[in-house]
Order: structure tokens, then C-alpha cells, then sequence
């Protein structure tokens, strides 16, 4: 072998690995990726690596919708998860409930998940409830229409703060508060849009004082409305008619889906004595 063909074995060797390692890493962390019943038990146990908790929940859901009724083996597992301390597995595991609205232990632990300390996942079990008929979601249906208070968890003074009409997502900073010494970071708990500003730089705050309002996000408002046509009830239309009226969001999509919504409640209304 010449010195040229030598020289080149390097450079080969470290172009497969840029492209061999990037597919290695997206292949064992896609969901789509099956599971045997023996990977799924592993998974949904290895709480200290959501990822895979994650992974296995979907690949259950799938074999759910699927009319797998073999998959009830792990749904014991999945009322354990609902309890996780923490809450994206929460969440996920509440999303999974959902898909089988057969299940007794499911809706009760869907009913305690109403209580969470976590809006996103108190939110995934009002909608996933929808699924059961059952109507004790719709206090948590209605809040995502409206807007979200982040609430200072301390007092001290705002270093910063995001501007009114900023875009956030979950987990997002919102603000600073605190001094040279310590800083605390203050997040958003939901995704949305900064609606307004209440507590800027330099303010002093205590705790249980609102910083900023957000308001919801489209995904959200529309889950909400489309949930809300099936359980929603009179005294919900206050909450919906803004975005019938377009007066709560210009997005017309938004807009015909709570007309639609409004509609529905009127006509159910009027059914019932």
C-alpha cells in the first residue's frame, strides 16, 4: 500500500463517523423506533432517563390504537409513572391514559393529575378526560383560554424581563430577580406570548406578585376549543365568545372553531332540562 492510499484511511474513517455517530444518535432516540415487550417494561422503569420513559409511552399509544389489547400488561406501570416526580413524564404518561378511555385506573389517575402542581400536565389530563365524557377538566379548559399569571416565587428586585409581545415556550426565562449576590431565574410554566408586563427592571416585588401575563399559545387555545365543543357547558361561553367574536385572537381558524364550540354547548343546552 503506498503512502498516499495510507494517508487517506484517516480521513475516511473520520467521514464515516460524522456520518455513522449523527444516525446512531437519532436512531436510538426516535420514537418511532420499535420496542419489544421486554424493552418496553425496562424503559418505562429507567425514571432517571425520561427519554426512554417517553419512548416506551408512545410505542405503547401506538399499540393501543392499534387494538393491542396485550399492552394492559403495562398499564399498571403507567399509573406508577403518573406519580413521577417528574413532570414531563407526568405529562406523557397523562397523554397516554387518554388513549384508552376504557380503562377505570386511567380515568381515576387522570382525576388526581387534575391537582398537579404543573399546568402543563394538569392541561394534558383535562383534555385527555374529554376522552372519558368525563367534565371535571373544564375549570383547567378554561384556563387555557385565558391568561397565564407568573408569579414571583420570592420578593426581591427584577433585574430584567422579557418585553411585552415576546414569544415563549415552556421553561422559557421570563425574568431575573435578585441582586449581586443571588439571582433567581423566573420561568414560564406554559408556552404563550408576553400579553403584558407588570413588573419591570428595577421593580421591587414580593412574593406571590404577578410578573407577566402570558397569553395562550394557538395550539393550546384550540385544543381547549375543540374539547370544550364536547363537555363545555353554559357557563363556559363567557370564556369562549371572545374568540367567536374575534375580539380574543384575529386567527380565524381560531374563530370558526369557537363558533362551532358555542353552537354546540347552545344546542346541548337546550337538550338537557
Amino acid at each position: 500500500m503506498s503512502s498516499r492510499q495510507r494517508s487517506t484511511w484517516p480521513l475516511i474513517v473520520v467521514a464515516a463517523l460524522f456520518i455513522i455517530v449523527p444516525f446512531l444518535t437519532w436512531y436510538l432516540t426516535w420514537f418511532g423506533r420499535d420496542l419489544s415487550d421486554e424493552q418496553i417494561a425496562k424503559y418505562l422503569a429507567e425514571e432517571n432517563n425520561p427519554r426512554h420513559t417517553q419512548h416506551a409511552l408512545s410505542r405503547i399509544v401506538d399499540r393501543i390504537n392499534k387494538g393491542d389489547s396485550g399492552v394492559s400488561k403495562f398499564y399498571p406501570q403507567i399509573v406508577v409513572l403518573a406519580s413521577s416526580p417528574v413532570a414531563e413524564i407526568r405529562k406523557t404518561a397523562a397523554w397516554a391514559m387518554g388513549q384508552d378511555n376504557s380503562s377505570e385506573e386511567f380515568h381515576q389517575a387522570l382525576l388526581k393529575l387534575l391537582e398537579d402542581s404543573e399546568p402543563l400536565v394538569r392541561r394534558n389530563a383535562a383534555l385527555q378526560l374529554v376522552r372519558f365524557g368525563d367534565t371535571r377538566g373544564r375549570p383547567e379548559l378554561r384556563a387555557m383560554l385565558q391568561m397565564f399569571a407568573v408569579i414571583s416565587p420570592a420578593a426581591g428586585k427584577i433585574k430584567s424581563s422579557l418585553t411585552e409581545g415576546s414569544a415563549v415556550k415552556s421553561g422559557a426565562l421570563v425574568a431575573r430577580l435578585g441582586d449581586s449576590e443571588r439571582m433567581q431565574d423566573i420561568r414560564s410554566p406554559v408556552d404563550g406570548e408576553v400579553n403584558k408586563v407588570l413588573k419591570r427592571e428595577g421593580d421591587q416585588v414580593s412574593a406571590g406578585d404577578t410578573i407577566v401575563l402570558i397569553a395562550p399559545d394557538r395550539t393550546s387555545a384550540a385544543e381547549a376549543l375543540r374539547a370544550l365543543y364536547y363537555v363545555g357547558s353554559r357557563d363556559d361561553l363567557e370564556f369562549i365568545e371572545p374568540y367567536a367574536q374575534g375580539a380574543a385572537t384575529a386567527d380565524q381558524d381560531l374563530n370558526r372553531q369557537a363558533v362551532l364550540t358555542v353552537e354546540a354547548i347552545r344546542e346541548r343546552a337546550e337538550r338537557t332540562p
